[in-house]
Parts: C-alpha cells; structure tokens; sequence
C-alpha cells in the first residue's frame, strides 16, 4: 500500500475541491494514483471535483501582442515567484517585448526564442539581469504564435492571469470580443467535439459508466445514460457546443452562424496552471492536525 502523504492529499484536494478526508479516502482506495483518486472522487461527487482543476497555481502574467492589421499575434507566459513582481513595471516591460518578439521572429520554440536578441543582449540574458535585479527567480513557460486567417482578437483577465486569442473569419470586432470572452470564462479545451483528445472522452466515459453502473437500472439504460453525460460533456468543453455567456439559450455555434462568422483556433493561458505552489508551515500544521503524515 502507498503512503499517503499529506503533500498528495492537498494536491488533490485543490484540483477537486473535495473535503479533505474524502481526499484521503480516495487516495487510499486508489493506491496512491492521483489520476484514479480524482475519477474516485468525481463518480463520488460529481462535477463538484473538478471544478478547482484550473485553479492558478504560480505568480507571473500573460502577455500578448497583436499586430496593428491583426494579422499576426502572439501569447507568451512568463513566471515570478510573488504576485508583487508580477506588477513591477521591468518584469511587465520584459513579457511586453517577449510577445512581441515571438511574434515577430517566429522562433521554433522557449529555447530558440531565448536566444533571440532584446535590447542588446539575449533573451536568456535579459532574463538573467532581471533577476538579478529584481531578486526573484524569473522563468518563460510558454508562448503560442498566430498567423491569422481571419483577424486575431484578444482578452485578458485579472491582472493578465488569463489570457486568450482568438482567430476569428468574419463577423465584427465586437463578436470577435465576444468570443475572446466568452473563452476566458468558459475554458474550453478545444474548438469542436471533432478536437478533443481522445483520452479525456474516455476517462469521462469511465467515470459515467461508474456513475450509472450505481443506479442499479438495465444494461440498455446504463448505456444510454452513459452516451448522454459524454455528450452532455462534449457541449461542455467544446467552444462550438457551449452557451453564450451573453445568451445562454444561444450555442457559439449558433451565434456564429447568425453572424456569418466562424473560429479557426484559439489559445487560452491561465498563469500557473499546472505549476505546484510552495506550500506553507500553517497548512502542513492543519494536516498534522488531522493526523496525515507529511
């Protein structure tokens, strides 16, 4: 049997939210699988487990650029440890010029677009002083480039801790707006049902068939009802099959139909995602607390 640690049992309480003993519970059932505890705890308690998946887990921000024709564009992540260098007018200038110079120069990916050269020396090197100046550990995580096929809009949430950009064909700037919007808020995972990766449908039909399997009703109702949470899934994190966040009897596909308008791509950053937070001595203390094992 794994040991089960305090450390995992916070990780999975924040991609779940779920109580912290029904964490641990979980934990145990699957041996220590984190992936397993969370399907445990979602057949357990339903979409309530997953709704902290997304929670922001490091500081930094979300830059982007765009191109005066918004033809061109790009979206670069950059990390610090505080949120109060987040703010600081050199770290804000650095990401500034990081988007626009991927955008520009097209680089192969966070190496090569390290090696460019800002402001008289590299990016890696500019990096680098401003550490040293600021006195926090600086990282560039990712950027996405755009060339658009349509005309790129933009939007930015809470401090730039969420970012999108949209390639949108047709339709007005304040559609385009819309849609950048309505992505921040929702969160798709991808543009169409056609897009979404193969291994999240099944791990969703995993945990609906568990979930039906306990209504105790036929084999030939389990089934139906394990087709309609997928389907009813596929709506959900697909931008195509969501409701409009400013007319929620209205799908995006439908609001692009009736504009004449249609999406090619989109990207969505939300700063720190997946990044694990240092943890703090008072909530090792409430762990300890609760009899778990650090």
């Amino acid at each position: 049997m794994a040991e089960i640690t305090a450390g995992m049992v916070r990780e999975l309480r924040e991609k779940t939210d779920a109580p912290m003993m029904e964490c641990k519970k979980a934990l145990t059932e699957a041996n220590g699988d984190m992936s397993k505890a969370e399907e445990i705890l979602r057949v357990k308690l339903g979409n309530k487990a997953s709704k902290a998946a997304g929670r922001i887990a490091a500081e930094g921000i979300v830059g982007i650029y765009i191109s005066s024709d918004a033809k061109l564009g790009a979206m670069v992540e950059v990390n610090c440890e505080t949120d109060f260098v987040a703010k600081n007018e050199d770290f804000l200038g650095f990401v500034s010029k990081l988007a626009e110079l991927a955008a520009v120069k097209n680089p192969a990916d966070v190496d090569a677009l390290s090696s460019l050269s800002l402001d008289g020396a590299t990016v890696e090197e500019s990096r680098k002083a401003l550490v040293g100046k600021i006195g926090e550990n600086i990282s560039v995580r990712r950027f996405v480039r755009y060339q658009a096929t349509g005309k790129l809009a933009q939007y930015v949430h809470g401090g730039s801790k969420i970012g999108v950009v949209v390639d949108v064909v047709g339709g007005d700037d304040s559609l385009a707006r819309d849609l950048a919007m309505q992505i921040a808020a929702s969160k798709p995972v991808a543009l169409s049902r056609e897009q979404v990766p193969a291994e999240l449908i099944e791990k969703e039909r995993s945990v609906a068939a568990a979930k039906a399997a306990e209504s105790g009703k036929p084999a030939n109702i389990v089934e139906k009802m394990i087709e309609g949470s997928v389907q009813k899934y596929l709506k959900e994190v697909t931008l195509l099959g969501q409701p409009f966040v400013k007319d929620d009897k209205l799908s995006i596909e439908s609001l692009l139909k009736a504009k004449g308008a249609s999406v090619t791509g989109f990207s969505l950053y939300v700063v720190g995602e997946g990044i694990e937070k240092k943890t703090t001595d008072f909530a090792a203390e409430v762990m300890a607390q609760a009899g778990l094992s650090r």
